[in-house]
């Protein structure tokens, strides 16, 4: 069954397609969704100094997901590397591969959270979140753009000799010359897609839900939106693409994967069942079987489109 499952990806050798996304897992609260057992683990996104995040609410429910503006709440990148980042390497060594997430509000920046986090040996791969919408300087602001995008790319691997993903946003009108600029600046796969943003009122009050206005959507609700962004990318690079976004179930896993991903983080559904990674793990092989796959490498890209 191992092998089944198993995927190797530039810095991840994965024994099973499944990891969490940045956003789901706070740091210290790993133990809650069996990450060992999982594919890989993604870090809350790292960024140059500490953040409380944004005012609260920051968290409302909506129909079929949820609506964040957290803001990238985490400890900072020195606190990371002196005893976060430590403690999972004790933890997990051996067990799954560790791909920091970070985020900058420059260039800079995010060239020097990379040659800092890589430095640290505790790191197989980086994530560059390019995509946050919560965030009012970095985040978004870089993924939205072709040329801004690919400059970030550009100088983290200047640094690194590390694997580079990039986190592109779905808030774009088109996602393909992103993708491409991103491959082409050396990033080593794409990770795809961040929240929708979105916006809800109190009819009551007349104000936002959100304190901040506007957040991020996530859940069931944009999962058929970040298989369309999936399919759109892989048919546009040649680097491989991690799926992510309304995963809750083995088949929506799959889809992803049949869409062009070579595999998938798992969100918001963690909130509600932090076991769902394990869930998903432990119908893959039941689910290969009733579709017709001799392993889990086999179902990426196998769409079949008759239009285009």
């Amino acid at each position: 069954m191992t092998q089944r499952l198993a995927v190797k990806l530039p810095g991840l050798n994965l024994k099973n397609p499944i990891m969490n996304s940045s956003g789901a897992v706070y740091f210290g609260l790993e133990d809650m969704y069996g990450i060992e057992k999982t594919g890989a683990l993604v870090t809350k996104t790292i960024t140059m100094a500490q953040r409380a995040g944004n005012p609260q609410p920051w968290v409302i429910n909506i129909t079929s997901g949820v609506m964040n503006s957290v803001g990238l709440a985490n400890p900072g990148v020195e606190q990371v590397m002196a005893d976060l980042l430590p403690k999972i390497t004790a933890k997990y060594a051996g067990e799954i591969p560790v791909m920091a997430s970070i985020a900058g509000e420059s260039v800079q920046e995010y060239r020097d959270l990379a040659q800092l986090l890589s430095a640290t040996g505790h790191i197989t791969a980086i994530e560059v979140n390019l995509s946050c919408p919560n965030v009012d300087r970095g985040g978004m602001a870089f993924g939205v753009d072709a040329q801004a995008a690919a400059e970030v790319v550009t100088a983290i691997k200047s640094v690194t000799d590390l694997p580079v993903y990039a986190k592109l946003s779905p808030n774009v009108t088109d996602i393909k010359p992103i993708a491409k600029a991103v491959e082409d600046a050396g990033a080593d796969g794409i990770v795809l897609i961040n929240t929708v943003v979105g916006m809800r009122f109190d009819l009551n009050t007349r104000a936002p839900q959100l304190a901040r206005g506007t957040g991020g959507m996530s859940g069931a609700a944009i999962h058929p939106i970040a298989v369309r962004f999936v399919y759109e990318v892989a048919k546009t690079v040649a680097i491989p693409v991690i799926g992510v976004g309304g995963i809750r179930t083995v088949d929506d896993a799959l889809e992803m994967l049949m869409a062009g991903a070579s595999a998938v983080q798992v969100g918001s559904g963690l909130a509600e069942k932090p076991d769902m990674m394990l869930d998903i793990i432990a119908a893959l092989p039941e689910a290969l079987d009733r579709y017709g796959f001799d392993d889990v490498q086999a179902v990426t890209n196998t769409f079949k489109n008759s239009q285009n």
